[in-house]
């Protein structure tokens, strides 16, 4: 079955006479109009003409955990469309628990001579990873660009968001509320970005004369795992928390409810990613915003350059964005009775 123009025309938002003039190979089309039509061509699914083949810049792998995370849907979203900008049809790989693994999908997308590939949060994140699997790219001249994770060892371009400075902003902004016990919840330990945005909390902390003893627990980066680490710092008597997910966020403000605590009433609670609908939850999430639109451009455009052979420009370089506190309705100013308060919470 041929391609149906209306299919093609809605996708591209463009006429239907548009699209019969770009298959057609027509003048008159303008050079973005032409690429959106080829990539609804390649997104739905339908084989370009023989005469438009050539058009097409080639094939980018995106590798992307699970699309649960809201922020990840986001982040392939704003490459996607900067890909297509550039020519590159990107073919999405999601990776799920007891999914598909990461090294199978550089296989098949190896298999389909893809021009490069973009990893977004993956092994290169996780310190206790064998980093030789991109090592190995490297040295078979594979382009390839490493979305928020950095391995010293790898001759890559790196695009990051300034974790370290998203600790800073979510204490900063706590302790001029008045909170002085203030607990940090994260993902696993043996990640970069949980690292960084710890030695970030750790040191707004002692900047502001705060102790931090006893106010960590890390947990898994989910809705279940920051309610969980959010239990055991509330026991701890924290009247905030700095959470390394919005979704994190979400579950420990669930915790507190269930003690009968009210946010930010009696605890204050700072996000990460600032991922869509955060905005909407009740209350408001106040939330470390990471700019994704700019980093998945900055990813793009490196890739495209390491793709086009300006390597030597790119290697081995972190680029790293300037997170933003975005400030809602789940921070308040410390309970009057934070300073005496125990283990034990007072609920009013």
């Amino acid at each position: 079955m041929g391609p149906r123009l209306a299919d093609i025309a809605r996708h591209a938002g463009v006429s239907e006479a548009t699209v019969s003039r770009v298959l057609n190979d027509k003048p008159g089309v303008g050079a973005d109009t032409r690429k959106a039509v080829l990539t609804a061509l390649d997104v739905l699914g339908y084989e370009r003409p023989a005469r438009l083949r050539q058009r097409s810049a080639g094939l980018v792998g995106m590798v992307v955990p699970e699309l649960e995370n809201p922020v990840f849907p986001m982040f392939a979203q704003a490459a996607e469309g900067a890909l297509a900008q550039h020519g590159y049809t990107p073919v999405l790989c999601t990776r799920t628990p007891g999914g598909i693994a990461e090294d199978e999908y550089v296989e098949l997308l190896l298999e389909r001579n893809v021009s490069g590939i973009l990893f977004v949060s993956g092994l290169h994140a996780d310190t206790t990873a064998d980093h030789d699997r991109y090592r190995r790219l490297a040295a078979r001249r594979m382009p390839i660009v490493l979305v928020n994770g950095y391995a010293e060892n790898v001759p890559a371009a790196f695009v990051s968001c300034d974790d370290r400075e998203a600790g800073r902003l979510a204490v900063d902004h706590l302790a001029a509320l008045g909170h002085t016990r203030i607990g940090f919840t994260s993902g696993p330990k043996r990640f970069v970005p949980v690292q960084r945005k710890l030695e970030g909390y750790r040191e707004a902390m002692a900047r502001n004369g705060l102790p931090t003893d006893d106010l960590v627990e890390l947990s898994l980066f989910s809705l279940e795992g920051g309610h969980a680490a959010a239990v055991r710092l509330l026991e701890r008597g924290v009247t905030a928390m700095v959470c390394g997910s919005d979704l994190m966020a979400l579950g420990a403000i669930r915790a507190a409810r269930q003690r009968g605590l009210s946010v930010p009433h009696d605890v204050s609670i700072v996000g990460y990613d600032d991922s869509q609908l955060i905005a909407f939850t009740d209350p408001p999430l106040t939330t470390v915003r990471q700019p994704v639109p700019s980093m998945a451009l900055a990813a793009v455009r490196t890739l495209c350059d390491e793709i086009a052979g300006h390597a030597s420009t790119v290697s081995h370089s972190e680029y790293l964005f300037d997170p933003e506190l975005v400030v809602r309705g789940s921070t308040g100013a410390a309970p009057a009775d934070a300073p005496g308060r125990t283990g034990t919470l007072h609920v009013r």
